[in-house]
């Protein structure tokens, strides 16, 4: 019995020492990265087919360790239609730190995690392949810290 208890124990830290966010409904894209730093023109992006008009209120997810060195993150949305076009495109920036340094995040599994608004009530009309896209916008490349980044859609 003691035995059974000490791997449970074991199976629970190892779970919870990840600083990925674990399965989550209505993932639009997503991407973990393993040696925490992303690429300037490394997209993350995903093909959602959308085959009746769609309302969608989508939220970006982050997670950074503490090596993360920057007070903000800066991306840039886009969704392309089934053309292929730019149907929606924005760049947003999010304040991580506050103005003396300190991260609006409690330290969780070795990360800090963040969910920020993008864009509510986003609506497709016409049926189609759509691509959701986020490009990293901060102006150092690679971006070290940042452990992963997703979009969700909450309807």
């Amino acid at each position: 019995m003691k035995k059974l208890v000490l791997f449970l124990g074991i199976l629970i830290a190892i779970g919870l020492s990840s600083c990925n966010r674990g399965n989550r409904d209505n993932v639009l894209l997503s991407r973990t990265f393993p040696t925490a730093s992303w690429e300037r023109f490394d997209f993350v992006k995903n093909d959602i087919e959308v085959k009746k008009t769609a309302s969608y209120d989508l939220v970006l997810q982050a997670s950074f360790d503490t090596s993360y060195t920057y007070d903000h993150l800066s991306v840039v949305f886009t969704l392309f239609d089934a053309y292929d076009n730019p149907f929606r495109a924005k760049a947003y920036q999010f304040r991580l730190k506050d103005k003396d340094g300190n991260w609006k995040s409690t330290l969780m599994d070795g990360c800090y995690h963040f969910s920020f608004p993008i864009n509510n009530e986003i609506t497709i009309n016409e049926p189609g392949v759509y691509t959701f896209q986020l490009e990293n916008h901060m102006p150092i490349t690679p971006l070290y810290g940042i452990k992963e980044i997703a979009l969700i859609s909450n309807k």
